[in-house]
């Protein structure tokens, strides 16, 4: 971390510290101010677009400790969501347990069938078991619509969340929940990675070979990494089906695991940024095409046929991303060190 001229670091503490100078308190403080007050500013559709950030981020979080810091590639990521979703809506629908309880539930769950479909990971790895975890995202999507409790097909409703005698029925308290747990998920994912657990996860991910043969044990870390990753998507899931209110296994589509690659890979592999930088470019992108593109070329372009807007959408959604990683490969966490380091943006170091 890079510190202003005249300030040293002069024990390990002050060194792993991630608040570390008293600018660095005066914005965090001022962040979380901000955060605080924007349901007073935003109505209710950005505050809905800002819990799908908070939802999706924590789901992302997970995703980037097993793919960018342990290097294990998963495609099924939406499938792990979906585990959690639905344990989340059958424990809280189903038999009325308190959400607090549906919510660990949704991630344990979420983490033991990770750790079952990341078993091949210990003789495979690469495209070998990004397949497997392919294969995890139709097995878990077919038992989901084949199964009674889950409602089948035709989907089962979920209950407003509550603690106690609070109900989140609106968006701007769901608000507050989601980026409570969002922030706690992002200052436990910034430790792991500095502690020996994440060291481990790097050493594999650079040569697993070399990994084991200095002492680490591969079945272990592989497995622990596949249960954290999945263990967040579970709690990403749980709060999606609380906000919404209803899930259908049609909103956990193969489309949506591709998306959450892409967020991380845009965002930045195995940084503490990457994620938040993803999420929200992936996100934001989604909703001006979406929301102002569609009706601004249905609107000019009166000629053109019925759909055609609508169709050239996703043409240039993936266009953009597509564009993105030829001119920044290495996502935009690396553009935001490069950016401080020319204009020496020191306050701004995490």
């Amino acid at each position: 971390m890079s510190l202003p001229c005249g300030t040293r670091n002069y024990t390990y503490g002050e060194d792993m510290a991630i608040v570390r100078t008293r600018t660095h308190w005066v914005l965090l403080f001022a962040f979380l101010i901000a955060l605080f007050l924007a349901p007073l500013y935003f109505n209710d559709y950005w505050l809905g677009v800002g819990n799908l950030i908070g939802i999706t981020l924590i789901a992302a979080i997970g995703l980037n400790i097993l793919v960018g810091y342990c290097g294990q590639l998963s495609i099924g990521h939406a499938g792990f969501i979906a585990v959690g979703a639905y344990t989340a809506a059958i424990l809280t629908n189903r038999f009325e347990l308190p959400f607090l309880v549906g919510l660990i539930s949704a991630g344990l769950v979420a983490g033991v069938i990770g750790i079952i479909f990341g078993l091949p990971s210990v003789r495979v790895k690469g495209f070998y078991l990004a397949i497997t975890t392919i294969a995890a995202q139709f097995i878990i999507i077919w038992v989901i619509n084949h199964w009674g409790i889950t409602g089948g097909f035709l989907g089962i409703k979920v209950p407003y969340a509550s603690i106690g005698p609070i109900v989140f029925r609106s968006e701007s308290s769901q608000f507050y929940l989601i980026f409570v747990i969002a922030a706690i998920c992002i200052f436990l994912a910034k430790n792991l990675a500095r502690t020996k657990v994440g060291r481990a996860f790097i050493a594999i991910r650079d040569n697993d070979l070399a990994a084991e043969v200095m002492g680490i044990n591969l079945l272990y870390y592989k497995l622990l990494a596949f249960f954290i990753g999945c263990f967040l998507a579970g709690i990403a899931g749980a709060l999606l089906a609380h906000w919404i209110g209803f899930m259908n296994a049609e909103q956990f589509s193969f489309t949506e695991s591709i998306l959450y690659i892409g967020m991380i890979i845009i965002g930045g592999l195995g940084t503490s940024l990457g994620p938040i930088f993803g999420v929200v470019f992936i996100r934001v992108l989604q909703q001006v095409l979406t929301i102002e593109l569609v009706p601004f070329l249905e609107k000019t372009f009166t000629a053109l046929p019925a759909g055609f807007a609508t169709g050239v959408t996703p043409m240039l959604f993936g266009l953009v991303i597509v564009l993105f990683l030829i001119l920044e490969p290495r996502g935009l966490a690396h553009r935001w060190a490069l950016f401080k380091a020319a204009y020496r943006l020191w306050p701004f170091s995490y």
